[in-house]
C-alpha cells in the first residue's frame, strides 16, 4: 500500500469500483468496470493510472476525485458550493477525515473545520449490479448558509469512455438520442419546469472507445436536474473528466439553518458490455427494487382511454357505446379521460372541482361503471390533482392555494396554475377529494396527470415535490390495490422515485407508430416494458397528421403495457379484426413480454428497428421498417439472447402485414415455422421483407431442446 493512501473495493456480481482514499485528504475513483479477480493488487492497479507532473501543473497536482473543489487548482465546478448569507463567497477546503466500509457499501466523511462544513458521499451497489450514490451535509455554523449548488454524483469518467449519448426533446418528440465525443466543451443541460422535463438530461450513456461498453446514468429525482460532463483540457488535474449529477438550484441557492442538514438525491448507474446488458441491469433493478410489489401485480391488462375517441364530448350513452366496443375486440379495462368533472367542457375551465359532472352523468358514475364491469373490464378514472383552473369554484374559494408571487400576476399554461403543494391544507383538500372518489366509486386505476411547468416558484422546488411525494403515497397508502399512472403530457416527469409509487408511465403524447418504435427504444434503454404504456391511435395521426396501417400500429404497441386510444366503433371490419387478433397475441405473449430480458437488435437498415425479448422458454421479436429501404432484398434479422446450443421452432405470427407478405416465399414455411439452432439465428439471422415502410414482422421462437 503506498504510504497514506488506503484502497477499498465495491463488488457486484459482475462490476467493481475501487477507492483511493487518503486520510486528512482526497477520495477518488481510480477503477470502474468489470469486476476485478479476488486477489487483485489494488496499490498497483491504481499507480499504474498515476500521472507524473507536468510543467503547467500546480506543484501539488490537484485530484478531483469524488468530491471535487477549487481550492486545490482544480478548474471545473466543484461538487459543492457554499456562501455567506452576507452574500461573501464561503470558502471550502473539504478533506476526507473518516469512512466507512461494509460490504458492498462505502460512506466517505469529509469536513472543512474552518468553514464548519461537513459532507458524505455514500455508495452501494445493489443486488442488481446497480450503483448508487448521493451526498449530504449539514452546518455547524452558528448562523446560516446559503447553498449554491450540491451534486449527488461526481464521477472521475475513466478515459476508455470517449463517446456519451445524451437525451433531449419536446412535447410529444421526447427523448431523442444524440452521441458526441467527450470533448473540450463538455456538456451542460439543466431543466427549469419543476421536473425533469422533455429533454432527457436525467438520463446519460457513456460509450468505451472503439467497443460496446457502456455506462449508463440516472437522476432518481422527480426535481428539476443539473447535469454536466466537465473535461480537464489544460491537464490541471490528470486529463480525466468529471460527470457531475444532481437537483437544479434555485437562483439564489437554498439557506441551510445553523446546525441544519442538506442532501441531494441519490443517482444510480450500471455498467453493461453492451446497450441490451446495460437494459438488463436497469429492467433488474426497476423489477426488484424499485416497482413496489411487482411479483403480484399479475397480468398486464389491455385497456382503452377515452380520449382520443371521445375528447370532451362525453355523455353516458355515448361512453357506454364505446365501452361495449372495447370490450368486443379484448380491452379489460375502460378508462374514463378528461371532462367528466365540474363544468369541464373544455381544457378552461374546473380543476380543482373533483366532483361528478351532473350535465356530463345526471345519474352519476354508476350506471356507466356497472356496465363496464358487466362487460369484464376494470373501471379507471383521469385526474390532474396539482393544478387547478382559475375558472373554478376551488380558485374561486382559494386563490392563495396556487404557486404565486404576491403582487404579481399570475401567468397560466394550458389554461392553468399549479396547486401549492407546501400546503398541508391543499394537500388535505386534494386527498379529501380523491379519496372519497376512490371510496364511492370501484376505481381500479387512476391515471394521474401533470400538464404545466411550475412557475411562478412561490415555493422551493423540493419542497414541492415532497408535497407531491406525500400526497401520492397517502393516497397509495389508503387504497392499494389502486394502480396509478404517471402521466406529464407524456414523459415531462419519468424517474425512479416516482415509479416507486405508480405502476405505469406515459412516454409520450404521441401515438403515431414511427414515432413511438424511437420513443419506445429510448425509454425501455432504461425502464422495462411492463411501465411503459403503449397505445394503438387513431389514424390519421392527431398529433403528426400520418395515416397509418392497422397491422403496424398493433404491432408496435404490442412491445409495452398495451392500449387502444381510439374509438373501435369508428373502425372499419378489417381493422377491428386485425386488433383484436393483435390484443390476443399480447396476452399470449405479456408474461414473456414483461419478465424476460430484453435486446435490442442490430440492423444496416438505420429505418429497421429490431428488439427481442428472450424467457425461459420462448422468446418474441419485434421487426419494423419505419422508412422506405433503398434495397428491395433486407439484409437479415440477426437474433440476440438465445441460446447458442438450444433448437428453436420459429414462425411468423399472423396476421401478417399485407403488402410485404406478397414478397414471402413458402408462406406455410413461415406460418408452421421451422426449426433452427439459436447460434444460426444470432450468426446468420432470418430474411424477411422489409422494403416498404410501416412494414412490421412478430418472431416467435419456443425452444424445442438444449
Amino acid at each position: 500500500m503506498t504510504q497514506g493512501v488506503h484502497h477499498v473495493r465495491l463488488d457486484g456480481a459482475a462490476i467493481t469500483l475501487v477507492f483511493a482514499l487518503v486520510e486528512g485528504g482526497t477520495a477518488d475513483v481510480v477503477y470502474l468496470g468489470a469486476r476485478l479477480p479476488e486477489g487483485e493488487d489494488l496499490a498497483a492497479l491504481a499507480h499504474s493510472t498515476m500521472r507524473g507532473r507536468h510543467e503547467n501543473q500546480a506543484d501539488t497536482p490537484p485530484v478531483p476525485g469524488i468530491v471535487p473543489q477549487a481550492g486545490h487548482g482544480w478548474q471545473g465546478s466543484p461538487a459543492a458550493s457554499f456562501r455567506h448569507i452576507s452574500g461573501e463567497p464561503l470558502h471550502t477546503d473539504l478533506r476526507l477525515i473518516s469512512w466507512f466500509h461494509e460490504g458492498s457499501e462505502l460512506t466517505c466523511r469529509f469536513a472543512d473545520t474552518q468553514a464548519n462544513i461537513h459532507l458524505s458521499t455514500h455508495w452501494a451497489i445493489k443486488g442488481s449490479d446497480t450503483v448508487f450514490c448521493d451526498s449530504d451535509g449539514w452546518n455547524e455554523n452558528a448562523e446560516p448558509i446559503v447553498l449554491e449548488r450540491l451534486a449527488s454524483i461526481s464521477m472521475p469518467i475513466p478515459r476508455r469512455f470517449a463517446d456519451f449519448t445524451a437525451f433531449s426533446g419536446r412535447w410529444a418528440g421526447e427523448m431523442r438520442e444524440s452521441r458526441q465525443p467527450i470533448a473540450p466543451n463538455g456538456f451542460a443541460r439543466r431543466s427549469a419546469g419543476g421536473k425533469p422535463g422533455f429533454g432527457g438530461g436525467n438520463w446519460l450513456l457513456l460509450h468505451a472507445d472503439g467497443g460496446e461498453e457502456v455506462l449508463g446514468f440516472h437522476l432518481a429525482s422527480s426535481e428539476d436536474h443539473d447535469t454536466r460532463i466537465e473535461c480537464d483540457n489544460i491537464g490541471s488535474a490528470d486529463g480525466r473528466a468529471i460527470l457531475q449529477m444532481g437537483a437544479a438550484f434555485p437562483d439564489g441557492g437554498e439557506v441551510i439553518k445553523p446546525q441544519g442538514a442538506f442532501g441531494a438525491p441519490p443517482v444510480l448507474f450500471a455498467l453493461g458490455q453492451n446497450r441490451s446488458e446495460l437494459a438488463h441491469a436497469f429492467h433488474r433493478h426497476a423489477r426488484g427494487h424499485v416497482l413496489r410489489g411487482r411479483p403480484n401485480w399479475g397480468p398486464r391488462k389491455v385497456h382503452l382511454n377515452s380520449w382520443e375517441a371521445l375528447a370532451f364530448d362525453l355523455s353516458e350513452s355515448g361512453l357506454i357505446a364505446l365501452a361495449e366496443s372495447a370490450a368486443e375486440i379484448g380491452v379489460e379495462r375502460f378508462v374514463l379521460d378528461d371532462g367528466w368533472f365540474g363544468g369541464r367542457r373544455n381544457d378552461q375551465s374546473s380543476l380543482g372541482d373533483w366532483f361528478v359532472s351532473a350535465d356530463v352523468f345526471p345519474h352519476g358514475l354508476d350506471p356507466l361503471i356497472q356496465r363496464v364491469h358487466a362487460l369484464d373490464m376494470d373501471f379507471g378514472l383521469w385526474v390532474e390533482p396539482e393544478m387547478v383552473s382559475p375558472e373554478s369554484d376551488l380558485y374561486r374559494a382559494h386563490p392563495d392555494w396556487c404557486l404565486h408571487l404576491e403582487g404579481r400576476d399570475r401567468p397560466t399554461m394550458r389554461g392553468q396554475l399549479a396547486l401549492d403543494l407546501t400546503r398541508q391544507e391543499v394537500r388535505d383538500y386534494l386527498f379529501e377529494r380523491l379519496d372519497a372518489l376512490l371510496r364511492d366509486h370501484p376505481i381500479a386505476y387512476l391515471k394521474w396527470d401533470h400538464n404545466r411547468d411550475l412557475f411562478p416558484a412561490g415555493a422551493r422546488q423540493s419542497d414541492q415535490v415532497s408535497g407531491f411525494y406525500r400526497l401520492l403515497d397517502r393516497l397509495r397508502s389508503a387504497h392499494p390495490a389502486v394502480e396509478i399512472e404517471s402521466c406529464s403530457s407524456g414523459g415531462g416527469r419519468i424517474d425512479f422515485s416516482v415509479l416507486s409509487r405508480v405502476q405505469r408511465v406515459w412516454p409520450s403524447d404521441n401515438n403515431d407508430p414511427i414515432e413511438r418504435v424511437r420513443i419506445m427504444r429510448a425509454w425501455s434503454q432504461f425502464l422495462p416494458l411492463e411501465v411503459l404504456g403503449n397505445h394503438v391511435g387513431p389514424s390519421p395521426n392527431p398529433i403528426t397528421g400520418r395515416q397509418t396501417d392497422m397491422d403496424f400500429r398493433a404491432k408496435v404497441a404490442l412491445f409495452g403495457h398495451m392500449a387502444v386510444e381510439a374509438d373501435p366503433g369508428a373502425m372499419s371490419e378489417a381493422e377491428r379484426e386485425v386488433l383484436k387478433a393483435h390484443i390476443a397475441l399480447y396476452k399470449q405473449w405479456r408474461a414473456v413480454l414483461h419478465s424476460g430480458d430484453l435486446h435490442f437488435l442490430d440492423h444496416p437498415d438505420p429505418a429497421v428497428y429490431g428488439q427481442i425479448v428472450v424467457g425461459d422458454t420462448s422468446a418474441l421479436a419485434l421487426a419494423a421498417q419505419t422508412g422506405f429501404s433503398g434495397e428491395f432484398d433486407a439484409a437479415p434479422v440477426r437474433l440476440k439472447g438465445l441460446d447458442p446450443e438450444a433448437q428453436y421452432r420459429v414462425k411468423l405470427l399472423l396476421p401478417w402485414p399485407q403488402k410485404a407478405a406478397l414478397y414471402l416465399p413458402n408462406k406455410r414455411h413461415w406460418r408452421d415455422g421451422f426449426t433452427l439452432s439459436g447460434r444460426a439465428l444470432m450468426t446468420q439471422g432470418i430474411a424477411l421483407p422489409l422494403t416498404h415502410p410501416e412494414t412490421a414482422w412478430l418472431i416467435a421462437l419456443e425452444k424445442v431442446s438444449a
